[in-house]
Formats: C-alpha cells, sequence, structure tokens
C-alpha cells in the first residue's frame, strides 16, 4: 500500500498542561478504504518535516479542526506545519488534498480570503458545479466566495460558497466538507482522491 500522511487537530488539555495532537479514527479508516496506509503528523514541524522527506508520501491530506489563527484559531504549531507541509509538497510534486480547514489552509496559502458565515454547521445541503449536483455535510463557520488563479472552483453551495477547489497543475484538490464523517463513505470521494494519489506526477 501507498503511504498518504495525513495532519491531526490541536487540544488544549489544560489541566494537564499538554496541547495534543488527535484525529478522528475514521480519518485512517477512510483513506485505508481508498486503498493508501495512513500516517497521522505531528505538529512538530521538525519532525513532521523529516516524516514528509523521509516517507515519500504518495499523498498529502490536509484535514479539519482548528481555525487558523488569523481567524481566530490558537493552534499556530499548526498553522506553520501545516503551511510549510504545503510548500514540501508543492515542491516536491506530492499531491494534496485538503478538506474543511485543509481547504481553508490551501485558501489562505494561494491568497484567499475567508469570511464568517452562519447556516454551515452540522447540516446538510446541496453543491453543484463541474464535480456534479449533490448534498454534502457542513462544519465549518468560516468560507470563500472567491478564489485566485491558478485555483479553480469545482462546486459550490446554493448560498454561494465555494464547497470545492483545484489546482491541476499542482495535483490539489480540496473540499469544504468532511468524506470521512459519512455513516457510508461515498464512492465518487473514493475515487476522487485514488485519481488524485495514483496519478503519476513529473
Amino acid at each position: 500500500m501507498k503511504i498518504v500522511l495525513y495532519t491531526q487537530r490541536v487540544e488544549v488539555v489544560e489541566s494537564y498542561g499538554e496541547r495534543r495532537d488527535c484525529a478522528d479514527q475514521c480519518i485512517p479508516v477512510f483513506l485505508e478504504k481508498c486503498g493508501f496506509l495512513p500516517i497521522p503528523l505531528p505538529n512538530v514541524l521538525s519532525v513532521a518535516e523529516e516524516m514528509m522527506y523521509q516517507l515519500k508520501p504518495a499523498g498529502l491530506v490536509l484535514t479539519g479542526g482548528n481555525s487558523l489563527v488569523r481567524y481566530g484559531g490558537q493552534a499556530p504549531e499548526r498553522d506553520e506545519t501545516e503551511k510549510k507541509l504545503l510548500d514540501i509538497a508543492l515542491k516536491g510534486n506530492v499531491p494534496v488534498f485538503g478538506f474543511c480547514r485543509g481547504m481553508q489552509v490551501i485558501l489562505d496559502y494561494y491568497d484567499c480570503r475567508l469570511e464568517e458565515i452562519s447556516g454551515h454547521v452540522a447540516v446538510r445541503h446541496k453543491v453543484q458545479g463541474s464535480l456534479g449536483e449533490f448534498t454534502v455535510n457542513s462544519y465549518h463557520n468560516q468560507a470563500c466566495f472567491q478564489v485566485k488563479r491558478p485555483l479553480e472552483v469545482l462546486a459550490i453551495s446554493e448560498d454561494g460558497v465555494i464547497e470545492a477547489v483545484t489546482d491541476r497543475e499542482k495535483g490539489i484538490l480540496a473540499v469544504m466538507w468532511h468524506p470521512e464523517r459519512e455513516s457510508e463513505f461515498c464512492m465518487e470521494d473514493i475515487r476522487r482522491l485514488q485519481d488524485l494519489f495514483e496519478k503519476e506526477r513529473k
């Protein structure tokens, strides 16, 4: 199985004085279902960077959880780590998949502005675009309404929120929904990830 690395959220446990990296167990289950060997990355920049170089993954997954610091989040170490990982991936032709916060990290990397919104947490809604028309889950408080090239919009919600983007040349795909939170994984989500990570890149 090809290795896929995925990032983790930061949880602050004040009673223990700890900052913990963690991720929903559904994330590795979903990635394994896609046919990959999932390995979590710590929010320790030097370690995560070395893992990218040493493990030579077929892909990088930027996961959900934690707002970016510039939008009110409290995990600067995660912001720093994921930005560096994205740099490494782009320079090393490693394809990247981002969901929810992961898409927001990619949007921010491409200098696309996020805005506070309501009505997109713990709901389901329709999206449409070149990916088709379908219903997705939604768990986010920030959203983007306009992207900058080379990003291309793939899906948009009925209220104008951009729900999926790509940079085809760089091998980046990002969505605002959580594919791992479906009670039955969507085959289209699985195929999109397989197509992204299995494609040979020059």
